[in-house]
């Protein structure tokens, strides 16, 4: 069963309410079973990246740890011709530090830091809005992981058969050796 998140409760309305909620009840086995709207608002289904290990981050533009999107677009580019993606979902929950439309995030991640790893429509990632995908990530997908979103760019990697393996915390860079041995240990599987 996919769940397709396409903002929040507000914007979904009482209709879209209830199918989120009718969704929700199904339990997923893996983040493939996931989709979610793209940065330019098209269905963006996480079985695409099937077989690819995958780096899942919240982030925000207007955070302390935003300079990470060097980081990220260069591990992105160093790794990415080995089956290695970053998917990048904007989030507002902490402090406002995602504002913007998804117009401007765009904008903002192409001219200010060259993203050009996958950016997803914002999300909540927390609270009585959490995405499925969120959800997740946070409660089911492996009790070694598990644990409420504590801030932006809150990293989780993802194995090539969809597994959550590993989550690093905001202040773990992403070009550092931990977060690159881990990379290519998983790569090598």
């Amino acid at each position: 069963m996919r769940t397709i998140w396409r903002g929040n409760r507000r914007a979904l309305g009482a209709a879209g309410v209830t199918i989120l909620m009718a969704t929700s009840m199904f339990a997923a086995s893996s983040i493939y079973d996931f989709t979610l709207n793209s940065i330019d608002g098209k269905p963006a289904p996480l079985a695409d990246y099937k077989g690819k290990v995958l780096l899942l981050v919240n982030v925000a533009s207007r955070c302390g740890y935003t300079p990470q999107y060097t980081a990220l677009e260069s591990i992105y580019e160093k790794y990415k011709d080995h089956g290695f993606v970053i998917l990048g979902f904007p989030a507002n929950n902490f402090g406002a530090q995602e504002p913007g439309t998804n117009d401007e995030i765009k904008t903002f991640c192409s001219s200010k830091y060259s993203v050009k790893f996958p950016l997803y429509s914002k999300i909540s990632v927390k609270g009585d809005d959490q995405a499925p995908l969120y959800r997740y990530l946070t409660k089911e997908a492996n009790s070694a992981v598990a644990g409420e979103i504590k801030w932006n760019f809150t990293k989780f990697l993802v194995d090539r058969s969809g597994r959550v393996v590993r989550r690093f915390e905001p202040a773990v860079k992403p070009d550092s050796a931990e977060m690159t041995t881990a990379i290519e240990q998983v790569l090598s599987q």
